[in-house]
Parts: C-alpha cells; structure tokens; sequence
C-alpha cells in the first residue's frame, strides 16, 4: 500500500469514526424540521356556532424584516471579460449595483455548470450534491449520481416553507437526462424543488432565436412580440419573464418576499444575439487575445480588483499567439468575440431592466441580490479555431474556413450555431490560468460576484476579499431571512448544509475570513485551499479535448501562496516539499468526506450509455402517436449510423395536406419527413452545410396512406451515407442518396417531434412549426440491428460525450 493509499484509508476510517452518519441526528444549527406543525386550534368548540369561537385560519408568514432575494447566475464567463472587473466590454449595470454593494474578488465555483448550479442552490459541495460532473454523465457512485439527493434540498424550499414566494428564470441543468422528458418523473424539476413557478429550459444550453422552453412542467414555444422577429431572443425574454412576475407579485403580496432564481443562458455558446448590439463592437478586438490580456491586467490593477503586486501568467504553448494567425483566422476570430462581448453587454442590460423593475416598484433596498459572473470561468470548448456551427467540431468534423467567412454576417444570427475560439476564453480569464473545466486553476474558478442589500451593506462600492465559495450563497441567504437550516424536509432527514455565511463581510472589510478550506476537483483535476495556500494538479486532457485517460501517478503538483500571489503565478512546490505533501493529505480528506472518490478522468467510458438508466436502452421498435412533441433527443430513437425505416400513416383530406409528419433535430442538423405540395419528401440536414432530399414523385390521394421512409446505411464505420427510398402504400415512389450524416449528435436542445417540427426547423423549405393538416394517426421507426466495430462503439461515444461535455 502506497503513501496515499495508507493516508487515505485512515483518513476514511477517521472520517467515519468522527462523522459517522452524524448528518442523520442534525446539528446545532439544524434542528427545524419541515413542513412546520400545523399551529393548534386556541378557539372553543361548544355544540353549535353559538356556543362556539373560532381560531383564525393559520397562514405562514416570512419573518419580520425578511429581504426580498435575487439571485442572479451568469454562464460561462471569465474574470477578466466584465468591464466592472477590468474586462473591455461596458457593464454598466453591474457597476452600478458595485457601486451600491459589495465586489467579492476572491469568490469560486467548481469549473463547470451542473455542479456549480448544485452547489449554488443547495449550499453542499457539488459531490455532496451527487452532481459531481453534468448531469448527463451521471454513473452508479455517490458523487456522480447526476440526481441531487433528497438529503440535500434547494434553499426554496425552506424559504417558501417560512412564507416566501419562490420562482427559477432561465437555465436548468440540474435533472438527469433520463428524466427530463414529459413522461417525468418530476421530482426533481424545479417545481417539485421548492419552487413555485418556472420559467425556462432544461439543458446546459438553448437556441436563444428558437429554444425548447417548459412553464412550470409544460413545454411551450417562446412567445414573441408582434414585429419583434429579427431581434427579440430568449434573453429578452427572461428578462420580459422576471419583470412580470415581480409586477405580479408585489402587486398581490407585497408585504411577502420573493425568493428568484434568475438565470439565463447568456453567455454560454451559442452567442445568439441581435445585429445591432453586434454592431456596437466591430473592430473592438482587432488587437487580439494577447493583447486583450495585457490591456484587461492593466484595468483591472487601476480598479484594485487585483492587488498591487499580482503577476499576469503567461499564455499557454498549446494555444497559439495571435500574430501566429492568418488574416482569415484573425477575421473570423475577431467577428466571433465581437459577437460573444455584444452577448455579455446585452445580458449586462437585460438584468439591469430587473434591477429597475425593482425600484420602480419600491423595492430596492430590501432586496438582497446576488449577481455571479459565471459558474465557471469562460468556456476553452470553442476549438481553437471557433465555429460557425459548434455541433460540426463536437461531430468530429471540420468546418471550412471559407464557409464560415462567407457567413461572417450571419454569426450570432438564427443560421449560427457559433462559439469563441479557445484563445479568446483564455483572453477573458485575465490574470488567471486556464478556464472552464480545469478545477485546478483560478481561470476556471474564481468568478466575480457582486452583492448589493441597500438595507443591510453600508460600505457602498467597497471591495471584499474574503475566501468564499458557491456553497456560501445558500447559508448567506438563510441568515438574511432569518430561517434556520432545516434538519427534515419533507420527511427526510438533511445533510447539514457545508457552506458558510457570508453576512460577516457586509460590515468589515478586514473581517478574518471564515471559509479556511475547500477542495476543488473535475475530471480528475484538483486543488486544495487552505489558509492562504492552494496545492492544484491540472490532471489529463486539455479542456477543449474530449479523448484520452491518463494515469493520476504522473500528475505534477503546483503549490501557491495566494495570499502573495492572487494570479497563481509563482509555483513553490519545489521550495516548499512539506507544506505540498500536508495539503495533499488535506485534499484526501476532503475527498473522503465529500464523496469525491474515486477520481475518474475517463471521457469515451463515461459516454456508455449502460451506465444510466434509459428510455430507449434495448429498444428497436417505436411508435409515436399525435401530439408527442418535444422529446429530447436522448430519449427518442437513434436512427445514426445505421439503417431505418420510418412509416406514417396518415389520412389525407379532400384537399390534401402538407405539414411536417416527424422531425428530429433542427436547423443545426436533422432529418424531417414532411409533405409539400402534397408531395412526401424527406430531408437530411447535414449541419446546414449540406442538405440532401427526395421527393415523391406523385401526390398524396386524399384518403388513408402510408408513407414510409427506407434508409439503407452504407456502412463500413461510422457517419457514412445511405440510399432513402420513400413508399407510399408499399409502391416506390421516390429514390436518393444522403452522403454524409451525422456521428453523435444532431444538436443541444432541439428535440424529436411528432407531427410538427418544433423549435428552428431541419429544413429550410418551411416555417417551424409546420403542423401536418390531415390526420396523422401514428408513426413506426424501426432500427436494424448493428454491427458496429469497437472503434466505431468508441467513435459514436467520443462524439456523444463531446456534445454533452459542450452543453455544460
């Protein structure tokens, strides 16, 4: 038994002499227990009415002086990228809640979405939260189950169990996968998680023109204003969302609090997002990402949002300089962070419409809100060269140079599907290492954090630099509403929450920090904190990869004195060996205790489907009946790399009939069997960059008809073409050829439907939805068995893991 092992098991054994299952019994702080008893009847009951006296009907109030909570959660951003922490892009309402709040410089995530969002909401460590990676790559441990135990409830649901009116805005990614369809269950959907309303999508990204959006536990297509079409987006939306309820709320109840939970997609791939804000930023980084660095690090030294003496760490070998591009590359690169700082300076907007629906209805200054610059740092999984259309890359295919230049007009638009190339992301994790995913560096950490309470902070526009970290939110706003942490809710008994309030900080700057430790681990990278010191070990494969498992006994350790280098800029593990092996120890234990083993880096493994339950697992015949719409693409027959049929039948009117009879995908990619013109045709979209159709070459007969669809897949690998021969009543009546499709992944949130075409449609030749207008009685798919080679198995999987791993 080696070191660690030995150090481990006694750590474990420790562990569970000293902890034990001690969550069970509550703590100190921990001893309500939810629902609260239902008050007793203090009236008189007599015979009749009138010997009789009544109680008053019992209703729950939020204790006196409760705040009003905005939570704010932002995607995917760097440090260095909002102007109110030195990036170049103008955030004017993130300055202006600065300037009435508090910047937390020193605040962190775990790298990446799903278990960041956990964490957040629940106050437990993102192992704690059995959300140990995203939720689509849940397995059978504890710490990466992909389902948030009972054990751990959201912070609303004790806030609407003392009187709080409770609502979720924006991005999930917090169900597994399995779960998400409409045949539920819904237990863990926000409503059955303490929150009263929802407003929002499921996945780790969404279409902003066209997304899949659920009130409460309904799907719903987004509503768009009259002549809003070229430019309104679900961003707006949310924002339209969140107003509204506020107005709602506060002119029912407006002596109750709220508890929101606001978060959009922004500013997460896709970019997506009007022409006119793009346009305010041409020519704004022609400098490039290395310079962008060196001009952010400056800003953010004269903001003091850095200290004095911090160093800016260099650029990486494996990305490459700017100057080393080509005038096409830095063009297309450049369009591309045009679009993506026109994202952020539209999202920095749309929150400060929520801000000013707060005072217009006079609630500012009892209003604690809480605005997260990221839930990890920006994302690295861009490629190095961006995209046009990200799901091409995350294919396994490369997109042409020329393509995307000719479409440079066309990036952030409803034909994009369009991403940062990783030097950017790495340009707006100013002064940091790395970025998204890597838990090991402040570049995918360390977020800004603005809190503003007018009531409560009155050290307005200072800055705190206290160790905090997401966990912290949840005891922060327990403390504010005056509610105890719960020890049961709803019947199960509750890990204490492992977060720390951070009201102490409200009234003094030089308050000696509470949070002394905190481990930080994601696909086998790690760190530790402790007391001013972080041993980190960036583990394996490069964010912006998706292959390759490598072995944890050459991981190089780093050691820093962050309390003298904010920017992990000058490693000391070589002159410090003692204190470097004390915080490995450190990181075991925490390991243990929080259910972060075992580690595991692997990518293709994690993608095999056996490892999480399934709606289609084994399945070869399907059939799909009228109105089954909107079921995720993961749970809806995988018609890729091998041969199908397809059969509809219908019932066609004396005036014939067109429409969409099933879909799959969307403008990104897909299939769809549509009638036009009374004609049967079926479309094969390859990315948008090539589209291949057959048509029937007589019209529908009114009457019953059948129309089926034979795809022969060629085989020979994987994403090769096939011969589609379409029937109508077993008679041919169409034939051609698809010469490419599609490996893993046809998008990241555009679903299976049945009957119309929801979301942007696969095809070009019609409007989405595009509703059949005859009767559509069923639709049969039947897969053909496989035969796939173990490098086609591992192929497939590469591509599904990356499309997973890029929704995060």
């Amino acid at each position: 038994m080696n070191r660690r092992e030995l150090f481990l098991s006694s750590a474990k054994g420790a562990l569970a002499s000293a902890l034990g299952w001690s969550w069970l019994r509550g703590s100190a702080q921990a001893q309500e227990v939810l629902p609260l008893p239902q008050p007793p009847f203090k009236g008189k009951i007599g015979t009749t009415y009138k010997d009789s006296m009544p109680d008053k009907i019992p209703i729950i109030n939020a204790p006196s002086g409760a705040p009003n909570v905005l939570l704010v959660l932002i995607d995917d951003c760097g440090f260095g990228q909002w102007g109110t922490f030195g990036g170049q892009i103008p955030t004017p309402n993130l300055d202006r809640l600065a300037k009435a709040g508090l910047r937390y410089t020193r605040f962190h995530t775990t790298a990446l979405c799903s278990p960041t969002r956990a964490a957040l909401l629940t106050g437990r460590n993102h192992h704690s939260a059995g959300t140990g990676n995203i939720t689509e790559l849940g397995d059978g441990y504890p710490g990466y189950s992909g389902q948030i135990p009972n054990s751990a409830a959201m912070v609303a649901e004790p806030l609407r169990q003392h009187g709080y009116s409770t609502a979720w805005f924006g991005k999930n990614h917090n169900i597994p996968d399995w779960e998400t369809s409409v045949s539920g269950p819904y237990d863990r959907w926000p409503t059955r998680q303490g929150f009263d309303h929802f407003y929002g999508f499921l996945g780790g990204e969404a279409n902003q023109w066209a997304p899949a959006l659920y009130r409460d536990n309904t799907p719903i297509e987004m509503e768009i204003p009259n002549g809003r079409t070229a430019d309104y987006t679900l961003n707006e939306a949310l924002s339209d969302e969140v107003i509204s309820y506020i107005n709602k709320q506060k002119s029912v109840t407006p002596d109750r609090p709220f508890f929101i939970y606001y978060a959009p997609g922004a500013t997460h791939a896709p970019h997506h997002v009007p022409k006119e804000w793009i346009d305010k930023f041409k020519g704004q980084f022609d400098q490039g990402w290395d310079r962008y660095r060196d001009e952010t690090f400056q800003r953010q030294l004269r903001l003091g949002v850095i200290p004095p003496d911090t160093k800016l760490t260099p650029r990486p070998a494996e990305i490459p300089a700017w100057d080393s591009l080509s005038a096409d590359q830095k063009r297309i690169a450049s369009r591309l962070m045009e679009t993506f700082a026109a994202y952020t300076a539209q999202t920095d907007f749309l929150v400060g419409r929520v801000l000013d629906a707060l005072e217009a209805v006079g609630q500012t200054d009892n209003t604690l809100v809480f605005w997260e610059i990221g839930d990890n740092g920006s994302s690295m999984e861009g490629t190095l060269n961006g995209a046009f259309n990200e799901m091409v890359g995350i294919n396994g295919q490369q997109e042409d140079p020329n393509f995307i230049l000719a479409r440079l007009d066309e990036i952030g638009g409803p034909k994009s599907y369009n991403h940062v190339p990783v030097g950017w992301a790495w340009a707006m994790d100013t002064p940091f290492q790395w970025g998204k995913q890597v838990a090991s560096h402040f570049g995918g950490t360390r977020n800004p954090l603005v809190i503003s309470w007018p009531d409560r902070i009155k050290d307005k526009g200072a800055i705190r630099n206290q160790f905090h970290h997401a966990i912290d939110i949840v005891p922060t706003i327990l403390e504010a509403a005056q509610v105890e942490q719960p020890s049961s809710v709803n019947g199960v008994a509750q890990k204490p929450i492992e977060g720390v309030s951070m009201v102490y900080t409200f009234d003094d700057p030089k308050a000696e920090e509470r949070r002394r430790v905190q481990y930080f681990e994601m696909f086998g990278s790690r760190a530790i904190y402790s007391d001013g010191w972080v041993a980190c070990v960036r583990h394996g494969r490069l964010p912006w990869e998706n292959i390759g498992s490598y072995d944890f006994a050459n991981d190089k350790w780093e050691l820093y004195r962050i309390e003298s280098d904010f920017s992990e800029a000058n490693d000391l593990a070589a002159q410090e060996p003692k204190r470097l092996r004390d915080m490995q120890d450190l990181f075991w234990v925490e390991a243990a205790k929080y259910d972060v083993l075992p580690l595991d880096d692997r990518f293709i493994e994690r993608a095999d489907p056996s490892l999480r339950p399934s709606l289609i697992a084994g399945r070869t015949n399907f059939t799909y009946y009228p109105g089954a719409t909107r079921i995720p693409e993961s749970s809806s027959p995988n018609v890729k790399n091998r041969s199908h049929s397809i059969t509809a039948y219908v019932e066609v009117p004396q005036t014939g009939g067109d429409g969409v009879l099933v879909a799959a995908g969307g403008r990104v990619a897909g299939y769809t069997l549509y009638v036009e013109d009374g004609r049967p045709t079926y479309e094969y979209n390859w990315f948008s960059m090539q589209r291949f159709t057959v048509t029937g070459s007589d019209k529908l007969a009114p009457g019953p008809a059948t129309v089926r669809v034979d795809f022969k897949y060629d085989g020979g690998g994987v994403a090769k073409g096939g011969t589609v021969t379409l029937f109508v009543n077993d008679k041919k009546v169409g034939e051609g050829r698809v010469e490419k499709t599609v490996l893993g992944r046809f998008s990241a949130d555009e679903t299976f439907d049945i009957g119309v075409d929801t979301g942007s449609p696969v095809s070009d030749n019609y409007a989405s939805p595009n509703p059949y207008v005859g009767k559509l009685r069923k639709v049969e798919i039947r897969l053909a068995p496989v035969n796939h080679t173990e490098n086609d198995i591992k192929a497939i999987r590469k591509a599904e893991l990356a499309a997973r791993s890029a929704i995060e």
